[in-house]
């Protein structure tokens, strides 16, 4: 088989399954599972295929047709033009989290900064691991529940580049910490409990539940964040939260009571994504008080 036979063949096996991005998928698992470019095996469609690669190739499309994602099938995925490995332990990135690093950098605009950043729940360690790509005399430290999560985002900084500037250690929350921090980042679980099961399979199938499970209301995580952010936030710092689809006021009225001006940030769906939390008069990205 040639690699424009099996992509034509990879092509009809998602289009059948009616996943939506089939092509691009198909053409990102073929390229993948042949250890070639994407414009190689565009470029290059009558070269022969191995039975052993042609066999994986059609494995990672079937079980794509399944509903497993193609970050987990191929083991990485790009977050803020950095490549990330993923473990069971991980969320897949998402672009949506992008924004809560680009609220950082807004309110923190000087790139020579020597900041040092608090990353709680950090996962691949995508978010932590971003802002020291921006903030090149900035040091971080992340924070998982998780041991393999942890093991993931080490590896990560490593192979980025940043083990040097990056430091990771199992814990809940700020457990064992005493330090103040110029930032404070965290993609908490928010997913109220009872609603997942009616995410898509994608998530409720192949992310893991310790980092999507909010509680009964979702915002078990932000009263958590809350209570720890007044130690563990310099005064003159900033801290950035992602939240859930409509959990703005909510979370907003638990920093407020806090002592926190909150401004929040839109995503490119316009959906409100991320607060921004400051305790100046007059917070880094407006006025004092919750604002869109």
């Amino acid at each position: 088989m040639t690699r424009g036979e099996l992509l034509a063949e990879a092509r009809g096996m998602l289009r059948g399954a009616g996943n939506e991005s089939g092509d691009a998928d198909a053409r990102i698992l073929v390229a993948a599972a042949l250890e070639i470019t994407g414009s190689q095996l565009l470029s290059r469609p009558e070269v022969e295929v191995s039975a052993e690669l042609t066999q994986r190739a059609r494995d990672w499309i079937a079980r794509r047709a399944g509903g497993v994602p193609v970050a987990r099938l191929i083991g990485t995925r790009e977050f803020w033009g950095l490549p990330f490995a993923l473990s069971p332990a991980t969320l897949v990135p998402r672009p949506d989290t992008e924004t809560l690093v680009e609220a950082v950098v807004e309110a923190r605009p000087d790139r020579n900064a020597r900041l040092r950043i608090l990353d709680l729940g950090t996962g691949s360690g995508c978010i932590l691991l971003a802002l020291l790509s921006e903030y090149w005399e900035a040091t971080g430290l992340g924070t998982d529940l998780s041991e393999e999560a942890v093991a993931t985002a080490r590896f990560n900084a490593e192979e980025l580049g940043f083990a040097d500037r990056a430091f990771f250690q199992r814990g809940s929350w700020d457990e064992g910490l005493s330090e103040r921090f110029d930032v404070v980042v965290s993609n908490p679980p928010y997913i109220p409990s009872s609603t997942i099961s009616s995410l898509d399979v994608e998530v409720r199938e192949h992310d893991p539940a310790l980092a999507l499970d909010g509680g009964a209301d979702g915002l078990e995580a932000y009263r958590a964040l809350a209570a720890l952010l007044p130690a563990r936030l310099l005064p003159n710092g900033v801290a950035a939260l992602e939240i859930g689809i409509g959990q703005e006021a909510a979370v907003g009225a638990l920093m407020q009571a806090r002592g926190f001006d909150v401004t929040a940030r839109r995503d490119l769906a316009g959906v409100t994504r991320v607060l921004v939390l400051s305790r100046l008069s007059e917070n880094p990205l407006g006025n004092a008080g919750l604002r869109s």
